[in-house]
């Protein structure tokens, strides 16, 4: 089994040292014997005796002139360096330790156990089972593949005990709704009137309703789609599954990455969906980049900057959350155009200025979507830059040669300033 292939080796190591914590307590201490703390073996003590008595032997036969003081001080000499002989190899003696300090090694011993199987168990993962970061990559890419359809999502949501009320409506507008509803029914293709249905129903929280209203829109606009649509459908799609990005929302968020890939709304909704489906690290990554490059006011920046901190836990990287007012690189908005108009001259520049050029670095090294292109040259064209405005124009003209949704978006940017290029 998976589990014991951490918990039984973790389990002998704990058993072991606890062992040798508590062997050690009762072997107490060892100590040579040094006269004081213990007394000598009696093997010992007999062979003392008898280099004792054989020292007072010498002395008395010295003084019956039995023996020469040169044969005296020999003799001494030598018995004197057995009896050290004797002590030198005399055994180490034992004293036991006391049994109050043996019974508080014991406690410890299991105070320290206890201790840090509750640390673990708060701290940890027990009963987690073995699963190797290619394992946990195979499984959320399984996990994502096999996301319920939308129309399951959606049907999950509408009986959700935590699905929220829908808002309160005069019955005069459920009556007009009704009435629109109906007309469509036998208007399929005005293309007015399915935007109308789609944003009243978006209102009413009818999402899954607004989604179906918006699929229509795209249908009858077919080569004149813009991103804005999609995006529209996207978001409904989202709401609709309760939060869920499935996999014909992803379809959309992907359609729409291609045509803008910094589109905002896209870029957040894939690292949601990626969140929803084991990969919390690439959430962070997307999302890190997203709020850098975002505007404070941007709708999905509060809750990234709730979860992006776990996000980075969870990823394993050192992070810090940035100041709540900075200042994206995407570049002065049009509220920041049109609040420069009011200004003086050098206000408007000192204002603008910085952001124009950062945002003119980033396209010119990475490039951007249309929006971006747009708001450098309505920026360039506040500040009175008309020749570098014109430049940038034709530059966007040749790069999105190929989209005219795109050069549509620029080129208005272009009227809004006072020039439409040569």
């Amino acid at each position: 089994m998976e589990i014991w292939t951490f918990w039984a080796p973790a389990l002998v190591i704990t058993l072991i040292a606890a062992i040798l914590i508590v062997l050690g307590f009762l072997r107490g201490m060892r100590l040579r014997d040094d006269g004081a703390s213990a007394s000598p073996a009696p093997s010992n003590k007999r062979e003392i005796r008898v280099y004792a008595d054989q020292l007072r032997e010498i002395d008395r036969d010295l003084a019956r002139g039995l023996v020469t003081a040169d044969e005296a001080e020999r003799l001494r000499t030598e018995i004197a360096r057995r009896l050290l002989e004797a002590d030198r190899t005399a055994p180490a003696t034992v004293r036991a330790a006391p049994a109050g300090a043996r019974r508080l090694g014991l406690a410890l011993v299991i105070v320290a156990i206890a201790l840090a199987a509750a640390l673990y168990w708060r701290e940890g993962a027990p009963l987690y089972r073995d699963r190797p970061l290619v394992q946990r990559h195979a499984d959320a890419a399984e996990q994502r593949a096999e996301r319920p359809a939308q129309s399951e999502l959606e049907e999950d949501w509408e009986n959700d005990p935590q699905r929220p009320n829908p808002p309160e409506t005069d019955d005069s507008f459920l009556e007009l709704m009704e009435q629109l509803r109906a007309a469509l029914a036998t208007r399929p293709l005005d293309l007015d009137g399915h935007r109308l249905l789609a944003r009243n129903e978006a209102n009413l929280g009818n999402h899954a309703a607004a989604a179906n209203a918006q699929r229509k829109v795209i249908e009858l606009l077919e080569d004149e789609m813009r991103v804005a649509d999609l995006v529209i459908l996207a978001e409904q799609l989202v709401l609709a599954a309760g939060g869920v990005v499935s996999r014909e929302a992803e379809e959309v968020i992907e359609e729409i990455l291609r045509r803008d890939p910094d589109n905002g709304p896209a870029r957040y909704y894939t690292g949601l969906m990626f969140a929803q489906t084991g990969r919390p690290d690439l959430t962070f990554r997307l999302w890190r980049r997203l709020l850098d490059e975002s505007r404070p006011d941007a709708p999905w920046v509060p809750h990234i900057r709730a979860t992006i901190e776990d996000l980075a836990d969870i990823a394993g990287v050192r992070y810090t959350l940035p100041p709540e007012n900075a200042q994206g690189s995407r570049g002065p908005s049009r509220d920041d155009i049109e609040a420069a108009m009011d200004m003086s001259e050098d206000e408007r520049a000192e204002m603008i200025g910085g952001m124009v050029e950062g945002l003119s670095a980033r396209l010119a090294a990475e490039g951007g979507s249309p929006d971006d292109w747009a708001r450098l040259i309505a920026a360039l064209g506040v500040l009175g830059q008309t020749e570098r405005a014109r430049a940038i124009l034709d530059e966007a003209r040749t790069v999105f040669a190929d989209r005219p949704d795109a050069l549509e978006v620029i080129e208005e940017a272009a009227r809004s300033a006072g020039f439409e290029g040569p």
